[in-house]
């Protein structure tokens, strides 16, 4: 996609929400009807402006810089490219220690929230999606209660970083009774899901890559490692291969074939009811990926 456009920028400032509204509104005018809107948010070690961790030259960009193997154009493999679709990379502080981080990504799901509710002035009707990773999964969840019921459209969340009350809370807003989530779980993530449970809820509370643990009829958990799970998603048409770590944070962007799931999802050829009706019941267990008997060691995975 040699012409894809760049993301509209968008940062959580110290005096809040920065873009440029009069070029979002030009983007939005020329978007053709039904294209989604979709918000990028990045996760942590990233911030606009840090040489070397800006999430705009990175993850966000239709080129990022080279030497940082993780750093794969969201945009380009979202097909967003102006006109099957806008991207906003939304920018955060999430350097520091990773408790501050969590903290900050409160204001940056107000920041999302008013985002969102710009474009709803700037083209009335035109709904907004999300995708983002880990502690960006949670500024997603946090903009819910800010939001206006509609606002946001759809969440997809990767490898979520927060827990269950919240997250409950947050479902239960206006906003959230209206939006629908899909929440990219994998076993691959259980290290990092545990350490998140101790470090903001000292073990009181699970993390949703576990699951909300109850119902919600506008939340799926798609945990992306589980056999069953690829098969159903085969059936689908959107074949993924084997995850190839044992321990991965990374692994629901890394993994070949998972854009083309999000992609579909956003343009809403693959619905939540047709997940619904395909997907296996239950998640496997916490660390039935890491402690499998196959008599290989763990081991952190080469994002290479």
């Amino acid at each position: 996609m040699p012409d894809c456009k760049p993301p509209i920028r968008a940062n959580l400032t110290a005096t809040g929400l920065e873009i440029d509204v009069a070029a979002l509104g030009a983007a939005l005018s020329r978007l053709p009807a039904g294209a989604p809107v979709v918000v990028m948010i990045h996760g942590y070690r990233y911030a606009p402006g840090n040489p070397g961790n800006c999430p705009h030259d990175l993850i966000l960009s239709t080129n990022p810089e080279p030497g940082d193997v993780r750093a794969i154009s969201w945009p380009r493999h979202l097909g967003l490219d102006g006109r099957r679709g806008l991207a906003i990379a939304l920018g955060w502080p999430a350097r520091g220690s990773v408790l501050g981080a969590y903290r900050r990504a409160e204001a940056a799901g107000r920041a999302l929230a008013e985002l969102a509710r710009q474009v709803a002035v700037l083209a009335p009707g035109q709904p907004v999606d999300v995708i983002a990773h880990s502690l960006g999964a949670r500024a997603a969840l946090a903009a819910l209660p800010h939001a206006r019921a509609g606002d946001l459209r759809r969440l997809i969340l990767l490898s979520a970083a927060e827990t269950r009350r919240p997250a409950r809370a947050a479902m239960n807003s206006a906003a959230g009774r209206h939006v629908e989530v899909i929440n990219v779980t994998t076993r691959e993530n259980d290290l990092f899901d545990f350490c998140l449970e101790w470090l903001v809820g000292l073990g009181c509370d699970t993390a949703i890559g576990q699951g909300t643990g109850c119902d919600l009829p506008n939340w799926i958990d798609l945990q992306i490692d589980q056999p069953e799970t690829l098969r159903a998603l085969a059936s689908l048409g959107h074949a993924l291969p084997q995850a190839p770590s044992r321990i991965c944070h990374w692994s629901p962007y890394l993994r070949p074939g998972v854009f083309a799931i999000y992609r579909a999802a956003l343009d809403g050829s693959l619905t939540l009811p047709m997940l619904r009706a395909t997907l296996p019941r239950r998640a496997d267990r916490r660390w039935s990926r890491l402690l499998r008997p196959n008599g290989r060691l763990p081991f952190l995975a080469d994002p290479a």
